[in-house]
């Protein structure tokens, strides 16, 4: 043993050849560099290293240009993995590698099945309660299903309206503390918690790494000043190519915390 302190698994899936075929919804497209995504995804994978994860790596899967954005093929809670079923029918193909993986991890398998959707950027899990956003990848079928596998696990399925907003994650994320971070106006607030409104876009999006470790992307600046005078640790990435694709920094990882040892029979 090192002796170093880990929080636990986090799985990610190197990005496609065909990266630049990615779907875009609500941006205009833009060349991406796959050398350079390819440099940013490998800091990426540092820095959510450094911060006590364990990287492992999901098969890639070249055929699939948005593959390397594997939250939205599952969702983890406790030790069930929820595969998905993407509303954009494209991306179905990217689940079977992500299936074998958390197989071999000893998660227990749930699925979304038709005529349900979900992708797993429409879900944020906030302590007991999990919003779920209802739009273009994510139907209300899909929620039900979902709101299902999780109640043995005591979880509370919230729906949320997107507006303008590819995901729910596109919009509003949590802080590890619980508070929510975002752009309200892209979201049906009605139930919701209040929003810390972000300063610009891309602040919008924060993955919590384990205590006040806070990723956020680079371009964020006025966002990370603020949260730093908060007295989180920032953790900036650059992810501009992944950007240009409606990425954030949640979309590259699943993390999926250590269990504790159930106890001897």
């Amino acid at each position: 043993m090192d002796g170093y302190t880990y929080f636990g698994v986090a799985l990610m899936r190197r990005p496609s050849p065909r990266l630049a075929d990615g779907i875009v919804t609500h941006i205009e497209r833009a060349s991406v560099d796959p050398v350079l995504a390819a440099r940013q995804f490998t800091i990426y994978q540092e820095t959510v290293a450094s911060a006590g994860w364990r990287v492992h790596e999901v098969d890639p899967a070249p055929e699939h240009p948005d593959s390397v954005f594997v939250e939205d093929p599952l969702v983890v809670c406790e030790d069930l993995a929820v595969l998905t079923r993407s509303g954009a029918a494209e991306r179905r193909g990217e689940v079977a590698g992500v299936e074998a993986t958390v197989s071999t991890l000893g998660l227990r398998v749930a699925r979304i099945e038709e005529p349900g959707t979900l992708d797993g950027g429409d879900v944020l899990q906030v302590g007991e309660t999990v919003y779920v956003g209802i739009g273009g990848r994510t139907n209300e079928d899909g929620a039900d299903q979902l709101e299902h596998h999780l109640a043995p696990l005591g979880r509370k399925v919230r729906r949320v309206a997107l507006g303008r907003a590819l995901h729910l994650k596109s919009a509003v994320t949590a802080l590890p503390d619980g508070t929510l971070v975002g752009l309200p106006e892209l979201v049906d607030t009605t139930g919701l918690p209040p929003i810390r409104q972000a300063p610009e876009e891309p602040g919008a999006h924060v993955l919590p790494l384990g205590g006040r470790d806070v990723l956020v992307s680079a371009a964020a600046h006025e966002t990370i000043h603020q949260l730093t005078a908060d007295h989180w640790r920032v953790l900036p990435v650059d992810i501009s190519e992944f950007e240009k694709l409606e990425a954030c920094v949640t979309c590259l990882s699943v993390l999926i915390p250590d269990r504790p040892a159930p106890p001897p029979a």
